[in-house]
This record gives C-alpha cells, sequence and structure tokens, in this order.
C-alpha cells in the first residue's frame, strides 16, 4: 500500500514519466585525471566549532530571506551536477559522473552517479532533477528570481531513465556557457516535499511551502544535514557518515573531515574573539586589518598554542560597494549620483583604515571575470571640489551652519548608509568624515546582521554598504533588468534600469558566440558606469584565519578557488581541513603545565595577484 501511495504522489508530482530519449552517438565525457587537492593524512572525527553573528531569519534556501545567514550550507556549497576543480579549473565529476552535449547548442545529457543518496538515505534519481523545476517555478516559494530563471533560462529537465536526464537552455550557448548554466544545477528531494492535499493549485508545492518549511531542513546531497537547532542560539550541522556517497567520487575523498560543525550565535565579533581565545572556538577570522595586525599578539599566539594563516585566492569578485537606491528622493538624479562617487573615498578608507590590506574594485560589478570585464577599469578618484561642482549642478548650491550642503527647499544633502556588521563601522565613518569636505553627509544605519540584507532586499536603504558573491561568468539581469526594478526580494538594490540595458541584457543572455557575448559584457559595465549607481567598493583576495594548533590543513594550503581555509561563519570552503585530536590533548595538556610551542604564522602567496 505504501509503494502505491508514493507511486500516485509521483504521479501527482508529474516526476514519473519517461519524457525523453538519447540521442544516437553521443559523446560522453567525463574528468577523472585533475589533482587532488585534499590531503591523505586528513583523519576523520571531531567536532568543529565556529559562530556566526546573527541567527538566520529563515533556514530555507530559497523564499523570503533566505538570502543570508547559512544559505551556503543549503545550497551555495552543495554537490552540483559538475563543478570546476579548484586549481585546473576544468570540469569535473561530482553529482553526475558523465555528460555529453546533444546537437541543438542548447541540450546536455548528464549520467548522475548511481551511489548519490539524499542524507535521509533515498536515492537521488532523475526525478529529483525534474521536481526541482516544477520546485523552482511555483508561486508558492515566493522566489521571483528562480521563478523567472527556471523559466526561460532553464527551459526543460527530461528524465531519460532513473539516472540519466536532459537538460534543456532556453537559448542557444556554446559548449562553455553551456555546461557552467546546466551543470551548476542541484536536485531537490521530491520525495521529501510531495503532499498533495496541501497543493491546491496543483504545481507540486505545498501552499504554505514559506511559512511550513521557514525552520525545517530538508534532506540534502551534502556530507552534511542539519542536526540540532536552537534557535537564536546555535546550529548543528552532522555529517551523514563514511558511507556518504560523495566518497565514491575521488575529488571528494579526505574531504569533510569533521563528524560536526557546531555554529554558535555570538553578536560581537570582540566577545567571539575572546571565546576563541580561550578555545570554546577552532578558528577565527582575521580578514579585518585591526585584528591581523594589533590583536594576535597575546599569550595564546606568542605561546604556539594559535597558528596564524594568510593564503591568497584568485576567487571573482562580485559586484560592490555603496549602492544607489535610486527609487529613493533625490537619488533619481544623476548630477547628484555623480557627486556621490566622487565624493566617496574608498580608497582612502582602504590605505588608512584597512592598512592597504584590501584592493580597490576597478568596477563596480567587480574583477576576475577574464575577458568579460572592461579591459583596465579604472574606479573614481576622491575628488571632493568635482563632487561639489555635481550638487551644485543637482540644486544644492548652499552651505548649511554645519557645513552640509543644502537646496532652495531647504533639504540637507545628507543620506544613509544601511550595513550590518559593527566591525565595518570605523571605514564608514571615514566615508562619513570625508564626504564633508563637498558637502555631503553620510549616517550611519547599522542594522543587525542578516537583518541588513532584508532592509536592502526590501528596498529600505538610501545607500547600501554591500557585496555581492559572483562566478566566473557575471551576471547582469538580477542587477539592472527592468524586471527587477521597484521589486521587493530582488537583487536590484540600485532600482534603476534602463531600455537599453534592458536590450543589452538579453542581448547578452542569448548570445551564442563567445566574442560577441564578452563585447556584450563591455557595453553593459559601460552603461552601468554611465549610470553612476554604485562607487566601486574594494575586494579581499585572500583568506586569513587564526586557528587553534590541533586544526590542520594540505602542505599545499590554497587553490585558486579557497574561499577561505576553515568554516567560518558561512561555508563556501572545500573543507579540506581536519581536527587532529592527539595534539588537541598535547595542547591542552601542553597548556595547563605552561608549556610552549613554536610561534608559527604561515603566509601561502603561490596565488597572489
Amino acid at each position: 500500500m505504501k509503494k502505491l501511495l508514493v507511486a500516485s504522489i509521483l504521479s501527482a508530482l508529474g516526476t514519473g514519466a519517461y519524457a525523453a530519449s538519447l540521442p544516437q552517438d553521443l559523446n560522453w565525457k567525463t574528468n577523472w585525471d585533475e589533482p587532488l587537492f585534499a590531503s591523505s593524512e586528513a583523519k576523520r572525527g571531531g567536532t568543529y566549532r565556529t559562530h556566526i553573528l546573527s541567527f538566520p531569519q529563515t533556514l530555507r534556501s530559497v523564499g523570503p530571506d533566505s538570502n543570508s545567514g547559512l544559505r551556503a550550507y543549503f545550497l551555495d556549497d552543495v554537490p552540483k551536477l559538475v563543478e570546476k576543480h579548484p586549481d585546473t579549473l576544468e570540469w569535473i565529476p561530482s553529482i553526475a559522473n558523465e555528460w555529453a552535449f546533444g546537437d541543438d547548442n542548447k541540450t546536455i545529457y548528464f549520467k548522475l552517479n548511481p551511489e548519490a543518496k539524499w542524507s535521509d538515505g533515498k536515492p537521488v534519481t532523475a526525478d529529483d532533477f525534474v521536481f526541482m523545476l516544477k520546485f523552482y517555478r511555483s508561486k508558492d516559494i515566493i522566489a521571483p528570481w528562480y521563478n523567472e530563471y527556471y523559466t526561460n533560462v532553464i527551459a526543460d529537465v527530461q528524465k531519460v531513465d532513473a539516472h540519466t536526464i536532459a537538460v534543456v537552455s532556453g537559448i542557444e550557448k556554446n559548449q562553455e556557457d553551456l555546461l557552467y548554466t546546466l551543470g551548476s544545477l542541484v536536485p531537490r528531494p521530491a520525495h521529501f516535499y510531495a503532499n498533495p492535499s496541501k497543493d491546491e493549485n496543483g504545481d507540486g508545492i505545498d501552499d504554505n511551502f514559506v511559512r511550513k518549511f521557514n525552520f525545517k531542513g530538508e534532506p540534502t546531497t551534502s556530507a552534511y544535514y542539519l542536526g540540532d537547532v536552537k534557535k537564536g542560539k546555535q546550529i548543528t550541522f552532522e555529517h551523514v557518515g563514511n558511507d556518504w556517497w560523495g566518497y565514491s567520487n575521488r575529488y571528494y575523498q579526505n574531504r569533510y573531515n569533521v563528524d560536526k560543525i557546531r555554529i554558535k550565535v555570538i553578536r560581537d565579533n570582540d566577545i567571539a574573539m575572546k571565546h576563541f581565545e580561550k578555545g570554546s572556538l577552532d578558528a577565527f577570522s582575521l580578514l579585518l586589518p585591526s585584528l591581523w595586525h594589533e590583536k594576535t599578539h597575546s599569550e595564546p599566539y606568542k605561546k604556539g598554542y594559535i597558528n596564524k594563516f594568510w593564503g591568497y585566492n584568485q576567487m571573482p569578485q562580485g559586484a560592490g560597494g555603496l549602492w544607489m537606491n535610486t527609487a529613493q528622493p533625490l537619488l533619481g538624479d544623476i548630477e547628484l549620483r555623480k557627486g556621490i562617487m566622487l565624493a566617496t573615498d574608498y580608497d582612502g578608507m582602504i590605505e588608512n583604515i584597512t592598512r592597504g590590506d584590501y584592493t580597490r574594485k576597478p568596477h563596480a560589478m567587480g574583477f576576475g571575470h577574464g575577458n568579460y570585464d572592461l579591459p583596465n577599469p579604472t574606479p573614481p578618484k576622491f575628488d571632493p571640489e568635482k563632487a561639489a561642482e555635481h550638487f551644485a549642478k543637482a540644486g544644492f548650491d548652499q552651505i548649511g551652519p554645519d557645513g552640509i550642503r543644502m537646496n532652495a527647499k531647504g533639504e540637507r544633502l545628507s543620506f544613509g548608509i544601511t550595513y550590518g556588521v559593527n566591525a565595518w563601522t570605523p571605514r564608514i565613518a571615514f566615508l562619513k568624515e570625508q564626504a564633508k569636505l563637498a558637502g555631503l553627509e553620510f549616517t550611519l544605519n547599522l542594522v543587525d546582521g542578516s537583518a541588513a540584507f532584508k532592509y536592502t532586499l526590501e528596498k529600505k536603504h538610501e545607500l547600501a554598504f554591500l557585496n555581492m558573491g559572483t562566478s566566473d561568468v557575471p551576471a547582469y539581469w538580477e542587477y539592472f533588468h527592468s524586471f527587477n526594478a521597484n521589486k521587493p526580494q530582488t537583487n536590484n538594490h540600485t532600482n534603476f534600469s534602463s531600455p537599453l540595458l534592458d536590450k543589452l541584457i538579453e542581448q547578452y543572455k542569448a548570445e551564442f558566440d563567445l566574442a560577441k557575448k564578452q563585447e556584450l559584457s563591455h557595453k553593459i559595465q559601460e552603461e552601468i558606469t554611465a549610470a553612476n549607481v554604485i562607487v566601486p567598493g574594494y575586494m579581499v583576495p585572500y583568506a586569513r584565519e587564526a586557528h587553534w594548533r590541533w586544526m590542520k590543513f594540505p602542505e599545499k594550503a590554497m587553490t585558486k578557488r579557497t574561499y577561505n581555509m576553515f568554516s567560518i561563519d558561512r561555508t563556501f570552503g572545500l573543507h579540506t581541513f581536519w581536527i587532529d585530536k592527539d595534539i588537541e590533548k598535547e595542547t591542552k595538556k601542553a597548556m595547563k603545565q605552561d608549556k610552549t610551542f613554536p610561534e608559527v604564522t604561515i603566509v601561502d602567496e603561490r596565488y597572489k595577484l
């Protein structure tokens, strides 16, 4: 009876039909020959203890408020169909063992790893990928970006057999772009969401999805599934075990080594660092220059109990800096925006506040996308006199008693900068002081943790101090197409769009020829530059962390795509680290006896640009 019920549910979801057949003479590709980047010396076991600054507003990976917090653990950092090797950047198998291109420049066929399983033990099959498309197209998830992407960009997912699928792009693409788009797909567990009685509109998704799954963890294909949750206090991820399907793939061996990842909510970084130095956290991020240069000279470092690591990467850098919300009063005036561009002293902030450790983004849309990026772009230089000229053209030609410009209506030239990390306050305070030289006032709007991004998504901000993620191929539709302007829960943080940008972005998405696509990318970036809506910010091309000496990692620590060595506040890591329990016992014994070890600082500059 139970088997019949499951069959009827799958039939209702439309995931049971064999909708495709394989063409003759497909050229199947795979790649098991790239160098390994994990260490054969890695040891399994232990609990890795880290922290976040605020408890996430949801444990969903899609829908309202999901674009922050711990989404990486649920969606961004889980196995995809295929992945890029973090050093050679060649495509390697992940959930799919093989892939083959159709002859229509739209379709790729994937053979799934038959060992792949969900964390609840159910097999991963073609049905989960077919269901994925229904899931992301459903209005019940309240996620317009996903609705659009999985309707127009991903045209279809068809089941060939239990472990073979055909994935179809909405537009023709060259093979590299096609694999990048279609190979990045991850399945959704059809068996977990199946509930026809709560699906009155018949799209396969519970009509009350957002509320029902707000804090309900779904099965995952990752090595770690959501375990114990103490709302507002702590989240624990637990390892699936030694029989995790991923270990059948050579590129996953000797990775994901700890048994648990325990994430404690500590709302202040200074307090978190004290917890770390007392031994209740295993690693701590030292990206902040003040931490690396000033606060790592205490006894645990000098006595060698805590080690320091600085490694450079070559990660693509996303759009970011100071985003101007053009839907807010005054910010629709381009002369005023030009003035803000010239009155925002990012270069001075990098030199004086970050000790020159950070690097200026050359363009508002980021860096590291190869030929997609404009050749040799230059960010605007701080020039308060020229800024003042633009402000005067915008009508702010009077100086108030406090030195801040005013217009004929008596309105002050004042805008709030929304940000979500207290440690950024000195940076924004520097921008505030420098902006006064142009008669511009910045006020500081610190909003707690993940709520800051929610505030920006709801388009309540005037200016947002924010960096976004990216990939090898830059995305523009979510940031600048009019479809996403003046809508909550989209990434058009500037609310700026134009008919020309719409046309260029649509051409960019549809362009097959790689050289023409890159040329269109240049034109889009030129239009974004001309719009003056994002002051290009800074980028941090390295990982920098402190860790207790029992935390270990490969001898060749960094790869080009190592975001961090340890999972600190969000995953985005390769999980090549492990805990050496013998060294942990040795260290704790030495601390009791006041025995010391050599002070250790490791710097890996192999990928320093």
